[in-house]
């Protein structure tokens, strides 16, 4: 129990909060009480003398006790836990089982965790939710084997649609076909099989990376792409040798088929294609919640998304917590300027500070921007898909606006003009909290990755994509920059770099297993390892996936571990990811999901 000392403590806490907060267990739950008081010493003394004197807690407000659980915080002040208590959507108390029962009354929730493993709700540090969602609608091509499979269901498609209504689909990857394509350039097969199946329907694939798109010959019609179109800056319309079409648009390539298929979207009625965006979100939100991931960070979306997000927030239908980057060029993000920032809208389910750009493209689709050519591509370096002068000025605005910067770079190249460009806006002031993000930072050339230190820059990255793209890495790259340059989680941790986890969600799988496993084994499903010397401990990939991703989202105050006067966001999982054998790790399943406490997912 408190005692006066407790007080005593906490006024010595508005001079060194951080301090006191060693000494004093579960402090931060009563500085947070007493804030409103802060700025009156005397007032926010009585303010804790009355909370620490109390012989007891009240029980009646404990909403929810989680009780005989092996808990995992991330709170290096208290890293293991038997019990949580929570009172409304905050944790107040961690503790021991004995100490958390005091807490139950006639209304509290009381769960019984069995000893299973407990860990703050899971953050997704960089997903697409417009994406995920419109990939539980359309067709998902993530597990076709091959592409007769992917010619099927395009097939089954058409005999549900009217002539002329487009055939959209995500999630091929012409790595992992097998068998390859009969007649293929580069991996790809041409479009013709498509046009046997599809002849009235214009279809638009979009390849698992978002980076390139495959199309019909009907849809290539309507786009008015012929051999004679030619290739727009940053972008490639894939030809064989013989000037053929194959049927595959590159990075921006793929703005050409753009306004056909807007032109058919938009002829439907707003409220229809809103009311199925909602719907979207509502399955991609509920896969979340049946994966652990209380938390989703949104890596692009446009001002028209932003707005009917804030509608879901402010009117209370969100199902987990979003935080979003807005993608979109200098001349819109002045105009919008006034929509940033939004923050904790809807109870803390929404937050928009954060501008998002992609200065190359995915390496699986040649898009990478490298600084030496392809192995297998011969003098092809990639693509810079968007204007360096603009990424410049969006730097500055997003300076001037205290708004964070989060920029894909994938390739070695690509990597090298993002710091240059961050470090010209933070010269200006080092000392500033920025917390400019690196998207994907999976390609380097060793001597830039002591930079993301110098320049506090955060390393983005995703577990999940090393051990998906280690089948081809060698072959786009060669060896030698595969093995120093390739996912250097160790080294970039090493260098005292901030590494965060996530998927990609809808270029990989939600599936927070199959990246945890990815992440601290390197090993593809071969069962080969990827150069395993840059995998993460058990506990380094729980807390990129934890409180990593609320310090790259500023929310760290609020979310990230188990702490009291933190949100209640917490999941109870079927087995201990910490000790089970690394190969029963993707075996695991959540047993249950509380957002705010309160239990929103149960197996």
């Amino acid at each position: 129990m408190y005692t006066f000392f407790s007080g005593l403590r906490f006024l010595a806490s508005i001079l060194n909060i951080t301090r006191a907060t060693r000494f004093v267990p579960n402090l931060h739950f009563y500085v947070r009480l007493a804030k409103p008081f802060a700025g009156n010493r005397w007032v926010a003394l009585f303010a804790v003398f009355a909370f620490s004197c109390a012989t007891k807690p009240d029980h009646q407000k404990a909403s929810l006790v989680i009780y005989n659980a092996n808990v995992y915080t991330i709170d290096s002040m208290k890293p293991k836990a038997e019990a949580i208590v929570v009172d409304g959507d905050r944790i107040v108390y961690v503790g021991s089982t004995d100490s958390a029962k005091a807490w139950i009354g006639d209304s509290t929730k009381a769960i019984d965790a069995g000893g299973k493993l407990v860990t703050p709700g899971w953050i997704e540090g960089h997903g697409h939710i417009h994406g995920m969602g419109a990939s539980l609608i359309n067709l998902n091509l993530m597990k076709a084997k091959n592409w007769d499979e992917i010619v099927a269901m395009v097939a089954e498609a058409v005999k549900k649609a009217k002539p002329g209504d487009w055939i959209i689909g995500r999630g091929w990857h012409q790595e992992k076909w097998v068998p390859a394509p009969a007649k293929n350039h580069l991996g790809y097969p041409y479009h013709e099989e498509l046009d046997k199946v599809s002849p009235a329907n214009p279809v638009l694939l979009t390849h698992a990376s978002g980076h390139s798109s495959y199309l019909n010959g009907m849809a290539l019609q309507l786009a008015g792409i012929t051999e004679k179109t030619p290739n727009p800056t940053g972008g490639d319309i894939v030809k064989d040798p013989q000037g053929k079409i194959v049927g595959v648009l590159e990075e921006r390539a793929q703005g050409l088929v753009y306004a056909p298929y807007t032109q058919w979207l938009e002829q439907r009625p707003e409220a229809e294609r809103k009311a199925e965006w909602a719907k979207s979100i509502y399955l991609a939100e509920q896969e979340c919640l049946r994966n652990g991931i209380t938390s989703f960070v949104d890596a692009g979306s446009s001002f028209e998304q932003v707005a009917w997000m804030k509608e879901l927030a402010d009117q209370g239908k969100m199902g987990i917590r979003h935080y979003v980057m807005v993608r979109s060029g200098i001349d819109a993000l002045q105009k919008n300027a006034s929509v940033f920032p939004i923050q904790d809208a809807g109870n803390h389910h929404l937050t928009v500070r954060s501008i998002k750009v992609s200065l190359d493209g995915a390496l699986g689709s040649y898009g990478a921007w490298l600084l030496e050519p392809y192995t297998d591509r011969k003098g092809f370096y990639g693509q810079n898909t968007f204007s360096i002068p603009e990424l410049k000025q969006i730097a500055a605005f997003a300076w001037q606006k205290e708004l964070q910067l989060c920029v894909h770079a994938i390739g070695d190249r690509a990597n090298r003009e993002t710091i240059d460009i961050f470090a010209e806006q933070i010269k200006q002031d080092k000392s500033k909290d920025h917390r400019w993000r690196i998207e994907h930072a999976q390609h380097m050339n060793p001597a830039d990755i002591p930079r993301f230190k110098d320049w506090s820059i955060i390393a983005s990255m995703q577990g999940i994509h090393c051990t998906s793209d280690a089948p081809f890495v060698p072959k786009r790259l060669g060896d030698k920059r595969a093995a120093e340059g390739a996912y250097m989680w160790r080294a970039f941790m090493n260098a005292g770099v901030l590494v965060n986890n996530g998927t990609d969600v809808p270029v990989e799988d939600i599936d927070p297993f199959a990246n945890f496993y990815a992440s601290v084994t390197r090993k593809g499903k071969d069962g080969t390892a990827f150069y395993p010397d840059q995998k993460m401990t058990r506990e380094e990939a729980l807390y990129s996936y934890t409180l990593a991703n609320a310090i790259a989202a500023f929310e760290d105050k609020d979310k990230g571990s188990i702490t009291p006067g933190k949100l209640a966001d917490i999941v109870i999982f079927s087995q201990d990811l910490m000790t089970v054998p690394e190969e029963k790790i993707a075996e695991t399943t959540v047993a249950m999901t509380m957002v705010g406490g309160k239990v929103v997912y149960e197996k």
